[in-house]
Parts: C-alpha cells; sequence; structure tokens
C-alpha cells in the first residue's frame, strides 16, 4: 500500500451498547462507505478494524477510483489517537490524506460541514487523534447531531441513541456524509464545502 492512498477514519466506541448511540455516527459513516465499496472490516493487530479497497470512481473517468483504507477503533472515543496513528503508519499514510469521520454537538442535527485543522470542541476523540498526530491539519467530516434540550448533560446526550423523528432521516444523513468523504477524495475539501455548507 503506497502512501497515495486515504485513511478514513470513523470516530466511536465499541460494541453493542454504543453502536445506535449519537457519538457513533462516524462508525455509522464508514460503515456505509464499506458497503458501497463491498469490502468488510477485520479485527488487527492495530487495535482497529480495518478493510481496503477503492472508489468506484474517480478523477478520472474509465480509471480505478482512489485506494481507501477504511477504519474504526476497538478501544474507546478517548483513546482515538493510537489505533489510528497505528493504522496510518502501517499503510504509509501522512496526516494530509486522514480523514475523520465524527458527531459534532455544535452544529445542528442533519448538518454536514468539513474543515481541516481547528479546535477540538471539546471531543475527546479529536483531541486522542491531535495529540497522537502532533497536528491538527487533518480533515474532519462533521457530522450534526445538534445539543441535548432542557438540562441534559451533554456527554448523557452524545451516547443515547437518535431520537425516533432523527431516526427516520438518519439513513440519509449517513448517505450524504458518506458522499462527502467521497468527494473531498476525489475533487477536494473545497466542493464539499460548497455543496453542504450551503444546506446549513
Amino acid at each position: 500500500m503506497s502512501s497515495e492512498a486515504w485513511l478514513v477514519f470513523g470516530l466511536g466506541n465499541p460494541g453493542p451498547k454504543y453502536e445506535a448511540t449519537r457519538h457513533n455516527i462516524g462508525q455509522m459513516v464508514v460503515a456505509e462507505l464499506a458497503s458501497r465499496m463491498g469490502i468488510t472490516l477485520s479485527r488487527t493487530k492495530l487495535r482497529a478494524n480495518v478493510g481496503t479497497g477503492r472508489l468506484s470512481h474517480g478523477p478520472v473517468p474509465g480509471l480505478p477510483g482512489p485506494r481507501v483504507v477504511l477504519a474504526t477503533s476497538t478501544g474507546y472515543m478517548n483513546e482515538t489517537g493510537g489505533p489510528l496513528k497505528q493504522v496510518a503508519d502501517f499503510y504509509g499514510i501522512g496526516p494530509d490524506r486522514i480523514i475523520t469521520v465524527h458527531d459534532d454537538v455544535d452544529i445542528p442535527f442533519d448538518t454536514i460541514k468539513a474543515k481541516v485543522g481547528g479546535g477540538e470542541g471539546g471531543h475527546n476523540g479529536l483531541r486522542s487523534t491531535t495529540s497522537a498526530l502532533g497536528t491538527k491539519d487533518y480533515v474532519r467530516i462533521r457530522v450534526g447531531v445538534g445539543r441535548p434540550a432542557g438540562r441534559q448533560d451533554t456527554a448523557d446526550f452524545v451516547l443515547s441513541p437518535f431520537a425516533k423523528a432523527e431516526r427516520e432521516t438518519l439513513p440519509i444523513l449517513v448517505s450524504d456524509a458518506a458522499d462527502a468523504v467521497e468527494m473531498c477524495i476525489v475533487e477536494g475539501l473545497e466542493p464539499v464545502q460548497a455543496k453542504f455548507h450551503a444546506r446549513s
């Protein structure tokens, strides 16, 4: 695997207890991408579930799409950085080709934003990633989950399942976020921002 590959890392917590929670939407997006690419993520010694393949399309019509490594951590959110860096180092992928996909309470549900760098906004997975990579300069695909109503603690909110009304549109949001990842890889960050930020 050359450094021409991309790493798409879906942030979240392990196990069935967490798989349907707001904090795991990044892993839901990676699962959608794996389905599109026809690959399965397998548990590895890198402390991550990993699968490799190619996008179905690329910048040049008729040629194979870019090679992509999809991964999720087998550990908890606040330990994301170690497994992510291990996968990146194993495949020789630098921060400029790393895309993290994660929940974001600072933007409304059903909203997608993308950026390189910036703060972590109190997100433990991003804080761990930045610490492990030694840089903030990696792509973040931010999937909005909104803020809790009333006095509910934010930590409890992101570890809870989506509301019934949200679950009805969740598959579309996950699909759109997967589209954003593919567009970022094939076309670059600015087209993603132009398309998805305008919908906010």
